[in-house]
């Protein structure tokens, strides 16, 4: 373990996660939105972001994510403050995913000043252990092509890039890649 990496541990180790609840729902909100923006407005906002950033992250629509049976939510937070989240899909199937019980990890956004600090492995490690417990196998996800970061991360995190897919909203089409990891015991 490199002087970087122990340095990351010990943010990371000061470094909450925990179940979603309905109060974080307007915190949650503002931080996917700032992530969202950061990562997919790289030319700048225009209607149908700020449409999708609505219909997504508006307290309400995350109000009920954070109660819908098939879901389950994660934050990271630090002295009350939410520094990222990560959004769960039960028993979700996929054509490409070749396994009888997969979870989707939907969303992983961590804000970005906290970035390389060991904080989205400690998130996503969380995820993983959420998705055992759950009894799932497998947990996939898709991350978009130009995210260059975000591919990266989760191939050196041991997600196996099987494919592609697309992101459709209203009228538009994203390529995204499918990563896959099978979920060992621990």
């Amino acid at each position: 373990m490199t002087a970087a990496d122990h340095e990351a541990t010990f943010r990371a180790s000061s470094i909450a996660i925990r179940d979603a609840t309905p109060a974080d729902a307007a915190c949650i909100g503002v931080l996917c939105t700032q992530v969202y923006l950061a990562t997919y407005a790289t030319e700048g906002i225009r209607p149908l972001l700020v449409r999708e950033v609505a219909s997504h992250f508006g307290i309400d629509a995350v109000h009920a994510l954070l109660v819908a049976p098939a879901t389950r939510c994660l934050v990271a937070a630090r002295s009350g403050h939410l520094l990222g989240f990560a959004q769960l899909r039960l028993d979700a199937a996929h054509p490409k995913v070749d396994a009888v019980r997969a979870v989707e990890l939907e969303r992983l956004y961590l804000l970005e000043r906290f970035a390389g600090q060991g904080i989205g492995r400690a998130l996503l490690a969380a995820c993983e252990a959420t998705a055992r417990e759950h009894g799932a196998t497998t947990m996939w996800l898709t991350a978009w092509v130009s995210n260059r970061r975000a591919l990266a991360f989760y191939a050196r995190r041991g997600h196996v890039d099987v494919g592609s897919d697309c992101y459709v909203f209203e009228d538009e089409r994203h390529e995204n890649r499918i990563f896959v990891k099978a979920l060992q015991d621990s």
